[in-house]
């Protein structure tokens, strides 16, 4: 008997013009918790895909408990003890939670789903997972970190002998994660192992008893995260010492406003109300709080995507009305939305079609492209930002995190904006394309570009902002400058609300 729940050996696989994995190799052991580790296009996630069969290795061996398996789909996945919980969530939104787990495999009564038996099961599964969400709401009424919790509780209801977690914590907070680790060491106590995938070098040594890390699609080591530190994971994941994970600013911000909002308040009740802040050209002011803090809310509004019910926007000493993304767009306005997938990229177009979709109207005469200036244009800025791509034909799908992201602030930069609003700016992405975002970022106030950024990473926001404006349920709570902000005076004030 094989002292390992899962073994992949030599795996290989390519897409047309990338070679994803090269003779990669993993050994899980039952009820233990595997960190697998690198920089997006490392080819983590294409080897967990591999392995719950969403993509078919092109060479190599899985074994499960010592026996080879061939993994073709999904459902063959789990029905051998493998399940998978994705980064980004996809729920059927106006079903209910509990028809979100149980799907596909409803209980029944004779022919008819029996509604009472799969609230009782549903029930016994948010108790042994500790949660207290009503299994008949409706799944598009929960937040993303419940909905998260839920696909949890949906993987382990699977018994599995596997559960892969792609970025489990990238939308709880400190004390949802305390809660998922929790449900971890449950599942360990129950001889389950977990393939955890996280860029969180803290929760990795936290929670995992090894740690494999890969590089450009091949593997480089396991260790026992007892012996691993944050800085020796870096230096393994980017075969290079990074010695500083945000790079030096050396210039300050100007006194002129650029932008200016008056006491701005949402329609809805419980979202942002009275809101006052500037914006200086030059600087990168930044937008803290906890879940909930109504940060999204507050930058969409200024962008035209939500309502606003009264307050003043006003634009190099100008008030304007925004009523529209146009109207912002016209105004030198432009918005990296939070959920990149969801809300960002075009995952079956083109890199070129994704790069300058959002200024069409540039390219068309008398209803006419010209494609020769799209793709001049496009080539020219995913040059500038160092997108890695094969061609600028290649599908968005296929890029990793980080040049997705890349390719989305090239995108807005061809608008030519005043203002760039980052939302997240490096969610979801290695340590190495963020260096990369953040001296994009730097570059851009240097040549008297401003920028809002929203961040839940307390470290990026003191390494990049020159003031951070934090949030509580919607008010805000102070703003503090560079030089007197720290994690404690920010967890003050994100937790201070102000009626």
């Amino acid at each position: 008997m094989s002292e390992y729940v899962l073994e992949m050996e030599h795996i290989s696989k390519s897409f047309p013009g990338v070679q994803a994995l090269q003779d990669v190799s993993l050994k899980v052991k039952p009820g233990s918790v595997h960190a697998l580790v690198g920089e997006n296009g490392a080819g983590k996630s294409t080897l967990m895909k591999c392995l719950f069969g969403i993509y078919i290795k092109d060479s190599g061996e899985i074994r499960l408990g010592g026996k080879r398996v061939e993994i073709t789909n999904s459902k063959q996945a789990l029905d051998l003890g493998i399940s998978m919980i994705h980064q980004e969530q996809h729920p059927i939104r106006f079903r209910p939670v509990m028809e979100n787990i149980w799907l596909g495999r409803f209980p029944k009564r004779g022919i008819a789903v029996d509604k009472k038996a799969m609230i009782q099961k549903t029930r016994r599964l948010f108790e042994e997972v500790g949660l207290d969400i009503d299994p008949e709401v409706p799944a598009g009424t929960l937040s993303p970190s419940n909905l998260q919790l839920v696909e949890i509780a949906k993987a382990a209801s699977y018994h599995s002998k596997v559960i892969i977690m792609d970025e489990p914590t990238s939308s709880l907070t400190e004390n949802e994660t305390e809660h998922l680790f929790q449900i971890i060491r449950k599942l360990q106590a129950h001889g389950c192992a977990v393939i955890y995938i996280s860029h969180k070098m803290e929760e990795i040594l936290q929670i995992s008893d090894e740690v494999t890390i890969m590089r450009d699609g091949k593997y480089v080591g396991t260790w026992p995260a007892a012996e691993l530190t944050t800085d020796e994971i870096i230096r393994q994941m980017v075969g290079r010492e990074l010695t500083n994970r945000f790079p030096p600013k050396d210039t300050a911000p100007g006194q002129e406003v650029v932008l200016e909002v008056k006491d701005l308040c949402s329609p809805l009740p419980r979202s942002f109300q009275h809101v006052s802040f500037q914006l200086h050209r030059g600087e990168i002011l930044g937008i803290g709080g906890l879940v909930g803090a109504q940060r999204t809310e507050l930058v969409e509004a200024i962008f035209g995507l939500r309502s606003i019910a009264s307050g003043e926007v006003i634009k190099d000493h100008k008030k304007f009305s925004v009523q529209s993304v146009d109207d912002a767009k016209r105004h030198g306005l432009a918005l990296l939305t939070e959920e990149r997938r969801a809300t960002g990229i075009f995952g079956i177009l083109s890199v070129l079609d994704n790069t300058v979709i959002a200024n069409q109207r540039r390219y068309s005469r008398h209803g006419v492209l010209n494609d020769a200036r799209r793709a001049q244009d496009a080539k020219e800025i995913t040059e500038q930002l160092n997108v890695k791509t094969p061609s600028l034909d290649e599908q968005m799908q296929y890029l990793s995190g980080g040049n997705q992201q890349k390719v989305l602030i090239g995108r807005w930069l061809l608008t030519d904006p005043d203002i760039l609003i980052l939302d997240e700016p490096t969610r979801g992405i290695d340590v190495g394309a963020k260096y990369e975002i953040y001296c994009i970022m730097l570059d851009l106030v240097k040549k008297g570009k401003s920028i809002l950024m929203v961040s839940s990473e307390m470290p990026e926001l003191l390494g990049m902002a020159d003031r951070i404006m934090v949030m509580c349920e919607g008010r805000v709570t102070g703003i503090l400058d560079r030089k007197e902000a720290d994690q404690v005076s920010i967890m003050q004030l994100a937790t201070q609300y102000r009626k």
